[in-house]
């Protein structure tokens, strides 16, 4: 019976722990790192100890995890020990003497050039998926942002519109859309009324994030690209091409809605205009 309340209060903090994650992917993702380490471990929150997060870590780094998972599983137990500690379940925080392991900086990898974003774009022939992946890009926004937005968050301007974004940690920013953007968003609608999603799956039905996660894909795959590219990487393209483009980084910073400025300037330090590399005499 004690086993059976320790689990359930477990399951009750988990939970809690979770419902402060802002996006529905951190939280899903967390949710199954979780459940990974309480089955290895097979014992109550309680009872961890220090030595329980060290094996755990040399577990993962056994394991056949990429460097970039392996943080994020680690991460998450740590996440969630710190939690469970700070609302006073936990008397010791286990996770907090274990470091996160560090992991190669591989963004230039996942930011796709311009020629090839006009190229997944041009061979994209179905129109909803072609003006879902010319969101992505033009605004930036996450995938849950652009497929959670419905047509009420979107509002006519001068030269275009706008479109309100709700995401991460419950922030709203307000990102312009350029005149052509805007007339095929307002084709796309036909009549659709105003607390309809932006995007409908074949069902009539809010097109998902793993949809939209397939469209991209395809495109990518159509237009000869890497495998790897998701709608993330349209946001990485935004950010390094307007930064290219004369975009100082406080715009891109508030476009975006990164939380510091240091995540922005990230995109500068990978594409540098600049390097000692050109001054050798040796080329």
């Amino acid at each position: 019976m004690l086993q059976q309340k320790s689990t359930e209060e477990d399951e009750r903090i988990v939970e809690q722990w979770l419902q402060t994650k802002a996006s529905s992917a951190t939280r899903e993702a967390y949710g199954r790192d979780a459940a990974d380490f309480q089955n290895w471990a097979n014992k109550p929150l309680r009872e961890l100890e220090l030595d329980d997060v060290l094996a755990y870590s040399r577990r993962l780094d056994k394991e056949d995890y990429k460097a970039r998972s392996r943080r994020r599983k680690l991460a998450a137990v740590k996440s969630l020990l710190g939690f469970a500690h700070q609302v006073g379940y936990l008397q010791l925080d286990a996770g907090k003497a274990v470091s996160l392991p560090k992991i190669k900086n591989d963004l230039a990898e996942r930011i796709l050039s311009e020629e090839a974003l006009m190229k997944m774009i041009a061979l994209e022939a179905d129109r909803r998926n072609q003006v879902l992946i010319r969101l992505l890009y033009v605004t930036g926004g996450r995938v849950s942002e652009i497929v959670g937005a419905s047509w009420r968050d979107l509002q006519p301007r001068e030269d275009g519109g706008q479109i309100c974004l709700f995401g991460k940690r419950g922030k709203t920013r307000y990102v312009l859309l350029p005149e052509k953007l805007w007339r095929d968003l307002e084709e796309l609608r036909a009549g659709a009324s105003i607390d309809s999603p932006l995007f409908l799956s074949r069902e009539g039905e809010q097109l998902g994030r793993v949809q939209a996660w397939r469209i991209v894909k395809a495109a990518a795959k159509r237009a000869g690209l890497s495998w790897k590219v998701s709608p993330h990487w349209m946001r990485h393209a935004h950010a390094s091409h307007a930064l290219d483009r004369g975009a100082s980084v406080a715009k891109v910073q508030a476009t975006l809605g990164h939380e510091s400025l240091q995540t922005t300037t990230q995109y500068c330090h990978v594409r540098p205009d600049e390097s000692s590399s050109t001054h050798m005499a040796i080329s």
